[in-house]
């Protein structure tokens, strides 16, 4: 079993618990304002690895990663879009013991009953999910990401459903997905979940402006710069104070 994969960074430090080995799959869904990873979208495109491939490899960084109580993240792009792929892998990293990790936005989440089947088959080899959830405004979220937020909604409350642990993620924009009123509908969304162990805000960056320019695409938010500490802090505290997060 192949994946396409972008990337794979093997000392990772904020994609989950501890030190991860975060292997960036190829292909996504949204357009992300903000993307820093623009590189990944295109779906059907990377470098093809076998499963025993990686496998190998993560091997040779297992003490560090283990004693650091740390794993692999699968990252992307969308890792959901190759679930195949990713239940093979997290077979054989259960098999070492090495805790799993699923970086998503949900993009591709689908009622479908093959998607369906093969999500739940994925998840009982999963240990965490790290949902970026965009924006609670379905319009903000068409304008900000190319999409609605439906289905992305939905595949949280599946998550909780599931009893699946989950870290919510949401990266502030100013004046995009920092407004307060926005936020305090967020958090109340993620109030509903009975699963979210820890909510982190990320503060928005222009690292990935480089990817675009490369790609010959427009940057959407030339001109905007990343928020303030307080403003971090303060978004947080909305967020937090609508849910019961561990």
């Amino acid at each position: 079993m192949n994946g396409n994969i972008h990337s794979i960074e093997t000392f990772g430090t904020v994609d989950g618990p501890g030190i991860r080995y975060v292997i960036f799959t190829q292909g996504c869904l949204l357009r992300c304002q903000f993307c820093h990873n623009a590189d990944t979208w295109e779906i059907g495109k990377g470098k093809s690895m076998a499963v025993s491939e990686i496998i190998d490899d993560l091997k040779s960084y297992l003490p560090f990663i283990q004693a650091s109580g740390g794993g692999i993240t699968v990252s992307g792009g969308e890792p959901l879009l190759q679930l195949p792929f990713l239940l093979e892998l997290f077979k054989e990293c259960k098999k070492l013991g090495v805790h799993t990790a699923i970086d998503s936005s949900g993009g591709c989440y689908s009622s479908a009953p093959l998607f369906q089947e093969q999500l739940k088959q994925v998840l009982e080899y999963t240990d965490l999910v790290l949902l970026d959830l965009k924006h609670i405004d379905r319009k903000k979220h068409i304008n900000l990401t190319g999409m609605a937020n439906d289905h992305i909604l939905e595949f949280a409350k599946f998550l909780s459903d599931q009893e699946v642990p989950v870290w919510i993620r949401h990266v502030l924009v100013p004046g995009v997905t920092n407004e307060a009123a926005d936020l305090g509908q967020l958090g109340e969304f993620i109030s509903t979940l009975d699963n979210v162990e820890k909510i982190e805000v990320l503060p928005y960056h222009k690292l990935g402006v480089y990817k675009w320019e490369a790609l010959g695409l427009e940057y959407p938010l030339d001109g905007v710069e990343p928020p303030s500490d307080e403003e971090v802090e303060k978004a947080l505290n909305i967020l937090t104070s609508k849910t019961t997060a561990k």
